[in-house]
């Protein structure tokens, strides 16, 4: 079963009472929306996991009325609008057959964030809508028109045939995150430390998601502690085709894994299948252009107790200040959308393996650094940077 960060997000976008929650529960087949004849009975986004007929697995997000009004139909809008930085598609419900200014604006925002999306006509048993008319909007907003009523779920087929469409291709396709590296019957050694930030009873996201991949491409896996390793190295004679290693662990594990074994961690794997990989090698080597004063983001992909030396929170700045020698200052953003400063005074952007995100978030994430000129890594990468294995834990990567 596919993780919610693997699945599709799709945005359900629409001025208030045009059928956004019956339009959830007539292509799920299940009531899982709230549906009420009141005008604005979604107030904030909500993200709903389901199985979609037809497509596969997705998470449909309801949203706010874009037309809402007041005080607090302004904070509505607004976060109705930040859910664009999480989606990979977006479909937007007119009624009535009208599209104006709240749509258009709509659209604009997508076009900026690289979203497709396509228009539907809810509630065509009501108010279908004329050829002329479906054919000027198709021509404003250049993507697909098409005629659906909720009640009568008519056009099911073809709503669904939009939805596969319209999503990227690499979205259904869950690429895999070793793949092009081994080969079936290759080897693969996972270095994962068990200490405090580890959950009780099982192993982090990334790790088993690492585990999935290696075995998915039929080959060996094998897990260790850092503890272990030197003894894994001398009662095994089977070399690893890679070794992956917690990033934290990277200078320990460095010295160990023989030099003809390709080595990278579990952050720089996720940074090469969820970001913008080649901005985030040039970036990682801003760190030695540091200066006095330059202010740092770190940015965490999801909001979590902070236990002992937590990595984005302690340790990375601790070593960057160690590892430069330079007065720095850090804003930590975790699970949030604003920032503390204007993102063209960050000289450098830091963001977290994204485990918990989609592709897409994490790369409209660090888009506004790269938009401005800003340098960004990752974790994985700075710490390898700054233990100065950086080009041993990347060259295995093809560019």
């Amino acid at each position: 079963m596919l993780m919610k960060n693997q699945r599709p997000h799709i945005g359900i976008f629409g001025r208030r009472n045009v059928g956004k929650s019956s339009f959830i529960n007539a292509i799920s087949g299940e009531d899982i929306a709230i549906v009420s004849t009141h005008a604005g009975t979604t107030t904030d986004p909500v993200s709903k996991t389901m199985e979609l007929g037809g497509a596969g697995p997705v998470v449909m997000i309801d949203t706010a009325g874009i037309d809402d009004i007041g005080d607090l139909g302004t904070k509505r809008v607004l976060a109705t609008k930040k859910v664009i930085k999480r989606i990979d598609l977006a479909i937007i419900l007119i009624a009535d057959a009208e599209f104006g200014d709240p749509e258009f604006e709509i659209v604009k925002d997508l076009e900026e964030h690289n979203v497709p999306f396509f228009i539907v006509n809810n509630k065509s048993d009501l108010s279908p809508i004329n050829d002329e008319k479906r054919k000027l909007i198709e021509l404003k907003t250049r993507t697909e028109l098409l005629s659906f009523s909720s009640v009568k779920r008519d056009n099911l087929d073809l709503v669904i045939d939009a939805i596969k469409k319209y999503t990227p291709n690499s979205i259904f396709n869950n690429p895999s995150i070793m793949g092009d590296m081994i080969k079936p019957g290759d080897s693969v050694l996972l270095i994962t430390p068990i200490d405090m930030e580890a959950p009780v009873g099982r192993m982090i996201l990334p790790q088993m998601q690492a585990v999935r991949d290696v075995l998915d491409n039929n080959c060996i896996c094998v897990l260790v502690k850092e503890s272990e390793l030197a003894q894994y190295f001398k009662t095994y004679n089977v070399k690893p085709k890679l070794a992956v290693t917690d990033s934290q662990m990277f200078k320990k594990v460095n010295e160990l894994v023989p030099a003809d074994v390709a080595l990278t961690s579990f952050s720089i794997l996720f940074a090469r299948l969820k970001g913008d990989f080649k901005k985030f090698i040039e970036g990682t080597k801003a760190i030695s252009k540091l200066k006095d004063n330059d202010n740092i983001l770190i940015l965490e992909s999801c909001s979590h107790h902070v236990i002992g030396d937590d990595i984005g929170r302690v340790k990375i700045p601790k070593w960057l200040l160690e590892f430069t020698g330079k007065k720095l200052n850090f804003d930590i953003v975790a699970g949030v959308d604003s920032l503390p400063r204007d993102i063209k005074e960050y000289s450098l952007l830091i963001q977290c393996g994204g485990c918990m995100l989609t592709r897409k978030q994490v790369l409209n994430r660090i888009k506004p650094a790269i938009d401005a000129g800003v340098p960004v890594t990752n974790y994985g990468m700075a710490i390898a940077y700054m233990n100065g294995i950086f080009e041993r834990a990347t060259k295995i990567f093809p560019i």
